[in-house]
């Protein structure tokens, strides 16, 4: 079991993103992206979004810190493993609670709100359920697992181990001894991964450069149009 889920598992789950993000780019472009509904209902989305993505973002830039980042980097600069966890208590914590109230905004809103419910999918509700599972694990251990159990030195398991996935060549060990919600965390970050193509997710993978060079939509009041074209029909006819 243990080499399933750490070795196997990701890999699975990776090669799912893969194929399933290249044929969702292959046969649905046009479904490609995170459908608006602003137009169905605006406060809560307007708060639930701006705390997600922005928390998101900053939680993004931790993982890359605390996962990609070797421990004898932090060491050479002098870093204590007290002040690091300090900090990554205090701001991972700030971070993860703006991303998952955001998320919890977003999913209460499609849940209550009639006219979003109704404009909704199945895969919307997978997909906002999953980030909101991970995003409570890893809030979970950020803040109340690290304050009872005292910070867990993930730099020296759980970092190498999601090195070693990407260079091709995984210890299930590294992974064993890790808190078991950690664990849960991992895994269902990497469900996440699988399942994006599928869902209103696969939108992350694009990014829209060219929104800042597109000509302005001009819109148009009806009225206003049909009288612009009978006033130029009588001016040349």
């Amino acid at each position: 079991m243990a080499q399933f889920l750490w070795v196997i598992f990701p890999y699975l789950c990776i090669a799912v993103l893969v194929v399933g993000t290249i044929y969702r780019y292959s046969y649905d472009q046009i479904g490609w992206g995170s459908k608006s509904s602003e137009i169905l209902e605006k406060r809560l989305l307007r708060w639930g979004s701006l705390l997600f993505h922005w928390g998101l973002v900053f939680v993004f830039f931790g993982h890359v810190m605390g996962l990609l980042i070797p421990i004898q980097f932090y060491q050479w600069l002098g870093v204590s493993s007290e002040f690091y966890h300090m900090n990554a208590e205090i701001f991972g914590g700030l971070t993860g609670l703006a991303a998952w109230v955001g998320i919890l905004l977003l999913l209460i809103r499609r849940i209550v709100n009639k006219r979003v419910r109704l404009n909704s999918s199945p895969s919307d509700y997978v997909a906002l359920c999953m980030l909101f599972i991970v995003v409570s694990l890893g809030l979970y251990v950020t803040t109340i697992y690290d304050s009872i159990h005292g910070p867990y030195e993930y730099r020296t398991s759980v970092g190498p181990w999601f090195r070693q996935v990407l260079t091709l060549h995984p210890q299930a060990a590294l992974m064993l001894h890790a808190p078991l919600v950690l664990q849960m965390h991992a895994i269902s970050a990497f469900l996440l991964f699988a399942i994006s193509p599928f869902t209103r997710l696969v939108h992350i993978w694009s990014a829209p450069f060219a929104y800042i060079t597109r000509a302005p939509i001009l819109y148009r009041s009806r009225a206003q149009y049909r009288k612009a074209r009978e006033e130029t029909v009588n001016r040349y006819y």
